[in-house]
């Protein structure tokens, strides 16, 4: 049997609900407004104006990639929704954006994954967060010993075999917002 026919009679076997093989883009949000008194509350601290630019700019970026996406995962955090909507407005499709708390500071990869095995539907999956959870999931991936440093607006894609295997992934490309915006240009 051919690799393609076996690709195709797993397929076939496999649950329509359940992904297999995921193309994981996982994506810093944008810069925020600072900390202190005027967003005494963290969770509401939204982008700025500045971030809203150059995020735009690093989706142009993206798409220049040919990054697809059939739905995307958010923290719930002002930040990370915006910066979730960005991108969505930004790539084909428009694709959905839902909330996965997992993807709020302070989960462990762990969590997230669980979430997102039992959340996700599709295949290709971006996962908008936060450091340095965001820089923990792509290490546990890909079995890395050390987070990956992901500044704001940053973005990698790993491919892992589905949500719930135990094999490390493959880290495809990681990129800086400063590049993803020169090649948006």
């Amino acid at each position: 049997m051919s690799s393609t026919q076996q690709t195709d009679a797993e397929a076939r076997r496999r649950p329509p609900d359940v992904p297999g093989p995921s193309e994981l883009y996982l994506i810093r949000h944008a810069i925020a407004a600072e900390r202190g008194e005027d967003w005494p509350d963290d969770d509401k601290r939204p982008l700025t104006e500045r971030g809203i630019a150059r995020f735009k700019e690093c989706v142009d970026g993206l798409a220049w990639l040919d990054v697809t996406v059939d739905e995307i995962f958010t923290s719930p955090l002002v930040r990370a929704k915006q910066t979730a909507e960005l991108l969505a407005a930004g790539l084909p499709g428009k694709p959905s954006v839902k909330i996965l708390d997992a993807l709020s500071p302070g989960h462990a990869p762990g969590s997230v994954l669980a979430q997102l095995a039992k959340a996700a539907r599709r295949r290709r999956i971006a996962l908008v967060g936060h450091e340095p959870g965001l820089g923990e999931l792509a290490a546990h991936l890909i079995g890395a010993g050390r987070a990956l440093p992901f500044k704001k607006g940053g973005a990698c894609r790993i491919d892992v075999e589905s949500l719930a295997s135990r094999r490390a992934g493959a880290l495809d490309w990681f990129v800086t917002p400063k590049v993803l915006r020169r090649l948006g240009r």
